[in-house]
C-alpha cells in the first residue's frame, strides 16, 4: 500500500486575518496569558495542516451550509464564493479545541479560509 502524496496547504488572506484578530483577543481578554494561548492555537494549526496535508477531508462537513434562514443561505453563498474564488470544489470544517477552520479542498490543494472561535456565530467572509 502506497501512502498518498502531501497535498499543497495553503493560508487565505481572510484566515491569516482571522489568526490575528484571535491573537489580538487573546490579548486583550488576558494579556499576561496571551502569548502561551497564542503559541498553544499556532501549534495546533501546524498539527492540523499536517494532518490536512496527508488527508485533506479529514475535517467534518461544513455545518452552516445547511442553514435555512434567509441570512444563513446569504451567509452561505458568501462562503462557497470564496472556496469558488479558490477553484476548489469541497468545504469543510476542523475543530481546534474552541476555534473552527472553514477550509475548501481537493484532492490536491486544501487552501484555509476561515478561523472563529466556536461561541462566534457565523464565518466573517471578509477579503
Amino acid at each position: 500500500m502506497t501512502l498518498p502524496a502531501n497535498v499543497r496547504v495553503e493560508a487565505a488572506p481572510n484566515f491569516l486575518h482571522n489568526l490575528e484578530a484571535a491573537r489580538q483577543f487573546f490579548t486583550a481578554q488576558d494579556a499576561d496569558s496571551a502569548v502561551e494561548r497564542f503559541r498553544k492555537l499556532r501549534a495546533d494549526l501546524r498539527e492540523m495542516i499536517a494532518v490536512l496535508a496527508w488527508s485533506p477531508a479529514s475535517g467534518r462537513p461544513a455545518r452552516f451550509l445547511a442553514g435555512r434562514s434567509a441570512q444563513a443561505r446569504l451567509r452561505s453563498d458568501a462562503v462557497q464564493q470564496l472556496a469558488a474564488q479558490a477553484g476548489l470544489p469541497q468545504l469543510r470544517e476542523y475543530v481546534i479545541g474552541r476555534h473552527l477552520v472553514l477550509y475548501a479542498h481537493s484532492d490536491t490543494e486544501v487552501v484555509l479560509l476561515e478561523l472563529k472561535h466556536q461561541r462566534q456565530l457565523m464565518y466573517s467572509a471578509e477579503d
